[in-house]
């Protein structure tokens, strides 16, 4: 997948959809059933279908769905090599280390942002360009999904670990051992192209190897790790700074996480990605008997794996998408608000309890306890909020309208809004004990996790053969936000104030809080408008406007 997928209610091996619970049209029927296999196949973008289908027309059929003696599938329901076949101990394992992994990646982002003083002042140069060390980083998330996406629908999501994270935790020589800014802002940014594959490639493997129900559950935990990750740096790079070692150890200690990590990922990361699991027991097979296996093939081997498959899927779809699709326009500006707020703070809360207060670098980086609590509250609240997705599933057939994920995004939008106002006013005077404004962070942390979720899982169940391109574009230019805002946050609040600034990015946040509501309410009209959203949900509703038709007149015979 091109970037973190989010839980998608779909797969074959679970008993999602029962056929024979009522009557459907058997040509929505084959195309549900077809849905269902891709997304048990790929997961994301389908490496087949390099252009949009008409959504409006009828379900076509194609050879693909006819039995082929010569193509490798799982052998049965029970095959042990089905990634969805693993014990829950085993699968609860893979996602303590996509936790991990995301815990580090997101980790190094944020924790040189308390050096930035310092970096500038030991090479001569203005503090933006020192606060430049976290926008560099980010920018490397901007160019990285396009390539470990792709990748890990290639070779796998393994390789792609492996790669990534062994130059990640390389390039952080270069970081500590820098003699001058540009040598240090330049390994910056290919380690955030690297670092971000783990962010990339973690959502794919929880979507190949949980059912869609635990989904939910594993999703809301590496999602609370996305948001862990940037709330730990600072508070462990204040300490550093501000003690005897400097703010080179901040890069040391960095290094000697990612190389743990490194580490713990060689070892022990399977490989999940089902094609690719298909495509080496295909290998297996040829190699074990080369002429009775001759015509022995994997699907994945036939996919279109050309520069111009990959290409349109990558770069054309995605940039086509933020285009032409409102949903995915309006989301991606929702979220790369809540992603340029998250990042802003790093550089607004020393200026708050540092500059109004008198903290130092380590005091003012636990104020971002507060960040992590919020986003920790943000991903358990989704777990209650999912409880009636099992009977939404059987009740549409596997395929339940996508505004069914907006609760967390309607409650979460004004908690950003009341956060914001909460911290900028008593932040502003320092009369007011510091523990008021470090409570606001909280109701910011909530936002910014739940709202994450909310959107993200919206944006899968809404394109699902098309999410991985949705996922791209959204995480290019989310990034790409986060990454500016550090660049004018302190200018910002200075000129301002504390209290106008929060004020300024409150009114934005409540501008773009009934954004979820009016998707709640015309989703699913301004969907059978689109070119890339299935509408099965739509399809279904029909079939069951039509049955619950036919029911009612078979009571009135009856009568």
């Amino acid at each position: 997948m091109a970037t973190t997928a989010f839980s998608t209610p779909h797969s074959s091996t679970s008993t999602i959809y029962d056929p024979n619970a009522l009557q459907i049209d058997p040509r929505v029927e084959e195309e549900l059933r077809r849905e269902e296999r891709r997304i048990e196949e790929y997961g994301g973008d389908d490496p087949h279908e390099p252009a949009p289908k008409d959504t409006k027309s009828p379900p076509t059929f194609s050879s693909d769905d006819e039995y082929d003696s010569h193509k490798v599938t799982w052998d049965g329901p029970n095959d042990p090599e089905n990634p969805q076949n693993w014990s829950v101990r085993r699968k609860w394992w893979i996602t303590a280390l996509c936790l991990l992994m995301t815990v580090n990646v997101s980790f190094a982002s944020s924790a040189p942002s308390t050096a930035g003083a310092d970096i500038a002042a030991e090479f001569h140069k203005t503090t933006v360009e020192g606060n430049l060390v976290t926008a560099c980083f980010l920018f490397g998330y901007v160019t990285g999904p396009s390539f470990w996406g792709p990748g890990s629908e290639l070779v796998g999501r393994q390789w792609m670990f492996w790669i990534a994270l062994v130059c990640y935790t390389l390039l952080h020589l270069g970081q500590a051992l820098a003699h001058n800014i540009e040598t240090l802002l330049v390994t910056r940014f290919l380690g955030g192209f690297f670092a971000v594959a783990p962010l990339t490639n973690c959502g794919g493997v929880i979507v190949d190897i949980w059912d869609p129900i635990t989904r939910g559950t594993a999703t809301s935990l590496f999602t609370a790790g996305v948001f862990i990750g940037p709330v730990l740096g600072p508070i462990v790079g204040g300490y550093v700074v501000e003690s005897s070692l400097g703010w080179r150890w901040v890069f040391w200690l960095m290094m000697i996480f990612a190389g743990s990590c490194t580490i713990v990922a060689i070892l022990f990361v399977p490989e999940t990605y089902a094609p690719v699991i298909l495509q080496r027991k295909a290998q297996r097979l040829r190699r074990a008997d080369p002429e009775k296996n001759a015509k022995v093939y994997a699907e994945h081997e036939r996919a279109d794996w050309s520069i111009k498959g990959v290409v349109h899927r990558t770069l054309y779809r995605p940039i086509q998408m933020l285009i032409l699709e409102p949903i995915l326009v309006l989301v991606t500006l929702y979220l790369s608000l809540m992603y340029g707020v998250l990042y802003a703070l790093f550089e607004a809360l020393p200026i708050i309890f540092m500059g109004t207060r008198g903290f130092t670098e380590g005091q003012a980086g636990l104020i971002f306890i507060g960040v992590g609590i919020g986003t920790t509250l943000g991903a358990m609240t989704t777990l209650p909020l999912s409880r009636h997705y099992p009977q939404l599933l059987k009740r549409w057939r596997g395929f339940p309208p996508p505004e069914q994920r907006l609760w967390g995004a309607m409650i979460g939008g004004p908690c950003l809004v009341v956060g914001c106002f909460w911290l900028g006013w008593t932040g502003q005077y320092a009369s007011i004990p510091w523990i008021v404004p470090a409570l606001a962070t909280v109701p910011i942390g909530f936002s910014v996790s739940i709202v994450f979720i909310s959107f993200l899982s919206y944006l899968v169940d809404t394109y699902l053969q098309y999410s991985a391109s949705a996922f791209s574009a959204n995480t290019i230019m989310r990034s790409a936000v986060g990454a500016g805002f550090p660049l004018f946050t302190v200018q910002m609040f200075n000129k301002l104030g504390i209290n106008w600034a929060c004020t300024l990015i409150g009114l934005i946040g409540l501008v773009m809080s009934p954004i979820p509501f009016l998707f709640y309410k015309y989703g699913s009209w301004i969907r059978s408008k689109s070119r890339f959203s299935p509408c099965y949900d739509l399809k279904i509703a029909k079939e069951l406007e039509a049955e619950a038709a036919a029911a009612s007149k078979n009571i009135e015979k009856q009568v």
